[in-house]
């Protein structure tokens, strides 16, 4: 990287991340179905339970809050497209904004909560709740390094600890650092795995800057990760 490169990449905004429920998303001034495009909306109608088509909806529309703010902009300026690296279809896969190659996206969303995220550097984000049913640890072994599988199964909450690693390990596939046939190889044990309830904690593995925090609404888990430090803000209605 040349000087010039890095004092560019010192003057971009840092990465913004949003978590909100899917209800506050939906109510944002800004917000509306009007923004997906008829792809996404095909898509939409496609879940059988109505609860997931608004989680969908909101996932989609908060990503575009999270770009619109970045580059200061309307959200519905911003188109969001996906592709799938492996089979090259439009309808699942990484997103993407055709209009901003220059913009990184990430979106992820579970049972009524919803996380998103942009930035100029490559950026990832993946929320889950803790309160589910059937236990996350039936995988533990497929996903896990030894030494933090020695974490998971010492820890108060064994379950929680898992969500913790999980949802950091599933950040990085979104970024390119990860497969999901490789996940055993990544090696997260050095980082901390308590939470501060009142706010997110932030560490470094290899280059790469992660967040986390504990969504104290929703009791949901989330992680982003990017090359550059991730900068949490509120995009519902009230910010």
């Amino acid at each position: 990287m040349t000087t010039e490169d890095q004092d560019q990449r010192q003057d971009r905004p840092a990465p913004l991340v949003a978590v909100a429920s899917a209800d506050a998303v939906l109510r944002h001034p800004e917000a509306g179905e009007h923004l997906l495009t008829d792809l996404e909306h095909q898509r939409a109608a496609r879940f059988r339970k109505e609860s997931g088509r608004l989680d969908f909806t909101a996932g989609h529309i908060l990503v575009r809050l999270c770009a619109a703010r970045l580059l200061g902009v309307p959200a519905a300026a911003l188109t969001l497209a996906q592709q799938c690296p492996d089979c090259g279809r439009a309808d699942h896969g990484k997103p993407f904004l055709p209009d901003r190659p220059d913009v990184h996206v990430s979106l992820s969303h579970t049972q009524g909560v919803v996380a998103a995220a942009a930035g100029y550097e490559p950026v990832g984000v993946d929320v889950e709740l803790a309160a589910r049913g059937g236990t996350l640890q039936g995988v533990a072994e497929r996903v896990l390094t030894p030494a933090e599988l020695a974490l998971v199964v010492a820890a108060p909450e064994p379950d929680r600890a898992f969500l913790r690693l999980w949802v950091r390990k599933e950040s990085l596939i979104k970024i390119g650092r990860a497969g999901m046939d490789s996940l055993a190889e990544v090696d997260l044990s050095a980082l901390p795995l308590d939470v501060p309830a009142d706010g997110p904690l932030r560490s470094r593995y290899l280059d790469l800057h992660l967040l986390d925090w504990t969504d104290p609404e929703h009791g949901a888990a989330v992680a982003a990760v990017s090359t550059a430090e991730p900068q949490v803000v509120e995009l519902t209605a009230g910010g």
